[in-house]
């Protein structure tokens, strides 16, 4: 049951898509899943040029990629976020357009109903990304936060995400949100409240990425076993938590990449997460979708990192066993 490996291109957007392809192939990659931003898949041009998602499933198999999911985190940042000045440099100019947070939200929740159309057009079934939230900056509960605000965090989500889950729904594709410290979902119990406040509706669940997960004391295994219906797609990334008695897990407004961090992202098979374990539960849940590599490690050469995580991926995965260790000692 070998997976394929994939490698999303979201962190590479400042190479052209023909370039990064060629890169891929030789890293080891089976496949890639392509972000919306750079020239790696437009969502405009893929609803306005009939010919151009062809051309980019013809660039795909020339380098012998295989492709599964689309990934649209930053616009769908800007469906539940309270719109500032820092959402213009992850947005599409046409999304952003004059910087009027109304505006703003109307354009990125119509950019991912097209997101959905675009997905149909190129003929995968899984979109990953965010939803933003609109209720982050209330997570540490002081001054106290009555419930009903957290409440109607949740009730925004379903406001705003059923009409665009619709069109998911009439495309007949997934939307996988990555579980990921700013959006409405962010650890076991915030997905299990997303999900009750969409009525558990099944074009709506899970982009797993443990690297997420495990510098907030998560167990990873835990919400692939909580969630067994609802993993649509998998990243992996890894973690590695620091503490040394002078920072913490909130990190001291300090960027990725300063070592006086408590925590911050590694190259698979570099931080804390058990990649094992992680299979094994996948196997459980018969998961038989890519592995995809998310490389963020700020301490490591990409090129390095990338091709390294390929062939770790390729070597931590393997398939369950068809039979009973001692099912020779049975009649």
């Amino acid at each position: 049951m070998a997976r394929p490996v994939t490698l999303f291109t979201g962190q590479w957007a400042d190479l052209p898509l023909e370039e990064l392809c060629k890169k891929a192939r030789e890293f080891g990659y089976d496949g890639v899943e392509l972000a919306c931003w750079g020239d790696h898949f437009e969502v405009d041009k893929a609803l306005s040029d009939d010919t151009y998602c062809a051309r980019k499933r013809e660039l795909l198999e020339k380098h012998d990629l295989q492709l599964f999911a689309i990934s649209n985190h930053l616009v769908g940042q800007a469906v539940l976020d309270n719109i500032d000045a820092r959402h213009q440099a992850i947005l599409p100019e046409y999304v952003w357009g004059d910087g009027d947070p109304a505006g703003v939200t109307q354009r990125a929740i119509d950019e991912m109903k097209n997101t959905a159309r675009a997905a149909q057009k190129l003929g995968v079934s899984v979109v990953n990304g965010f939803t933003g939230s609109s209720i982050w900056h209330l997570i540490y509960d002081f001054p106290p936060t009555p419930r009903e605000m957290i409440d109607a965090g949740f009730k925004l989500l379903a406001d705003r995400w059923n009409p665009i889950l619709d069109v998911f729904q009439e495309c007949g594709i997934k939307f996988a949100l990555e579980v990921h410290p700013t959006e409405i979902a962010f650890d076991i119990y915030s997905a299990q409240t997303a999900l009750d406040a969409l009525d558990r509706r099944e074009e709506f669940g899970f982009n797993f990425d443990p690297s997420h997960l495990i510098w907030q004391g998560v167990d990873p295994v835990e919400f692939i076993r909580a969630f067994p219906d609802r993993i649509y797609h998998v990243h992996m990334k890894d973690a590695s938590v620091t503490l040394n008695g002078q920072t913490g897990i909130l990190a001291s407004h300090l960027a990725f990449g300063d070592s006086r961090r408590g925590w911050d992202f590694r190259s698979v098979g570099r931080g804390g997460v058990r990649f094992e374990e992680i299979i094994r539960a996948l196997n459980t849940i018969n998961y038989s979708g890519p592995l995809s590599v998310e490389w963020e490690d700020m301490g490591m050469d990409r090129e390095a990192g990338a091709s390294e995580a390929a062939q770790f991926c390729k070597n931590v995965d393997f398939q369950p066993s068809q039979r009973a260790f001692d099912a020779a000692f049975g009649d």
